[in-house]
């Protein structure tokens, strides 16, 4: 079901980005739109693994290196039936975990040392059991997607405000169509967003339930994200910020109140009660 949501929520994010290209500039404007978003995606789609990787300061590590770890991830690998990813350590305290890259023969995961440090073996085993469901469904390059199409939009709404507006329209033009279409700029951003943050957290219930599946432990998952979120709540990541915040395990961004309203993140208790159906062998 969260698959088929996805495809449904893309399906209406790429609607209305076709829909603001042609408002835009009919049918060439529409063109010109896709093209440039399929530009853009080519980029992020290449290059976004080694940009994040490098805002966070991750350095690769061996089996040399972290024995147990890449001991634990090359296990779960084969359990996901994928193949090994390159691994990451992030020197910060507080307690957190993503992966990245462009398909499951170019991943990544990266770990912090406060993760490595707070969780026991089987719950550090869920989550990167749920990292390797990103990685396995895909979900990298989705996210890249959508992220490309959002920005896309709000930069196409923007520019046609400013045109719009000072495009020096007479009263004897059509102020009905005009007022509309200055309404649709104003609504398309806010929509993308909205359509991003709904595909997001679908991501997160499907890599949750494909890491309970990859580790076979369903509520050690369920115990390391109260614990992940507890560490996060009393000290975010550092450097961490909006543009990165869906690729972690748990948002390593603190804020409460709207700011949880708009998080790309569902809420982890709800998240926490769909792992212990699973655990309880109850369809999530």
């Amino acid at each position: 079901m969260n698959t088929v949501k996805t495809v449904f929520l893309m399906t209406v994010m790429f609607v209305l980005f076709l829909a603001v290209g042609y408002l835009v500039g009919g049918r060439g404007g529409m063109a010109i739109a896709f093209v440039f978003a399929l530009m853009m995606n080519f980029g992020s789609y290449w290059f976004s693994d080694k940009i994040v990787l490098s805002m966070y300061k991750a350095k690769e590590v061996t089996r040399e290196e972290v024995p147990k770890f890449y001991n634990m991830v090359e296990q779960l690998a084969q359990n996901a039936n994928i193949p090994m990813p390159k691994l990451y350590i992030i020197e910060d305290d507080t307690p957190n975990a993503f992966a990245t890259g462009r398909n499951p023969e170019h991943a990544a995961v990266a770990a912090t040392t406060g993760i490595l440090r707070g969780l026991s073996n089987e719950e550090m085993a869920g989550v990167i059991a749920h990292e390797l469901a990103h990685v396995k469904h895909r979900d990298i390059l989705t996210g890249t997607i959508v992220s490309t199409v959002v920005g896309t939009i709000t930069f196409i709404a923007q520019m046609a405000q400013w045109a719009m507006i000072f495009s020096g329209r007479s009263d004897d033009d059509d102020n009905g169509g005009l007022i509309g279409s200055l309404v649709l700029m104003i609504v398309a951003p806010i929509a993308a967003t909205l359509l991003q943050l709904a595909i997001s957290r679908s991501r997160e219930f499907a890599a949750d339930a494909g890491g309970a599946e990859i580790s076979r432990n369903p509520l050690a998952l369920a115990e390391a994200l109260e614990k992940i979120s507890y560490g996060n709540e009393m000290k975010p990541i550092d450097h961490a910020g909006p543009a990165t915040a869906h690729m972690f395990i748990i948002n390593p961004l603190r804020g409460g109140g709207i700011n949880k309203l708009f998080s790309t993140h569902p809420p982890i208790e709800e998240r926490v009660a769909r792992l212990r159906q699973i655990a309880a062998g109850r369809v999530a």
